[in-house]
C-alpha cells in the first residue's frame, strides 16, 4: 500500500512539473517607484506566474523585481518555498499604499515552510531583494506608482 500510494505521488509531482513548463508564460514587464526609487519588474497575473513567482531565481539585479498582480483585492500570504534568494516583500493596496513589509526573507529549504501573511487586503504584491525596503526607507503608508 506505502509503495503504490509513494507511486501516486511521484506521478503527481512529475506531471505538475510537466504541465508547469508546457504551460508556463513569461510574465509581462513593467516598473513601479516607491519613495523615488523605481524598479523595473516582471509583472505576474496569470495563475502559473502567481504560483511561480521568483522560486529557482539564483540573483535578482539591484533595481529589478516581481510585481504580482491579483484580480481583486485580498489577503495573498506569500512562502519561500523552491526560493533561492532572500527577499523583501512589500504588499500593496488598491490605493497604492503600501499596507505590509516582510524584510529579509530567507530561502525555504524545508518541506514546509511558514507562510508570510500581511493579515490585510491587497491589490499587489513587491518581492525585491532582501535589505533593499531598509536601504530606501520603506514605511507603512508609502505610495506606490505602478506603470
Amino acid at each position: 500500500m506505502n509503495k503504490k500510494f509513494f507511486l501516486i505521488i511521484i506521478s503527481a509531482i512529475i506531471l505538475t512539473g510537466i504541465a508547469g513548463l508546457f504551460f508556463y508564460t513569461k510574465p509581462g514587464k513593467g516598473s513601479i517607484c516607491l519613495n523615488n526609487y523605481c524598479f523595473q519588474v516582471e509583472i505576474a497575473k496569470s495563475p502559473i506566474e502567481l504560483a511561480r513567482g521568483m522560486m529557482f531565481r539564483k540573483n535578482l539585479d539591484q533595481n529589478m523585481g516581481m510585481l504580482f498582480i491579483f484580480e481583486k483585492e485580498g489577503n495573498y500570504p506569500f512562502w519561500m518555498k523552491n526560493t533561492l534568494i532572500p527577499l523583501d516583500i512589500i504588499w500593496i493596496n488598491s490605493d497604492s499604499k503600501i499596507i505590509f513589509i516582510s524584510k529579509n526573507n530567507l530561502p525555504c529549504k524545508e518541506i514546509n515552510c511558514p507562510s508570510i501573511n500581511p493579515n490585510q487586503n491587497a491589490k499587489y504584491v513587491l518581492e525585491i531583494n532582501a535589505g533593499t525596503a531598509k536601504e530606501i526607507d520603506l514605511k507603512i503608508g508609502d505610495s506606490a506608482v505602478i506603470k
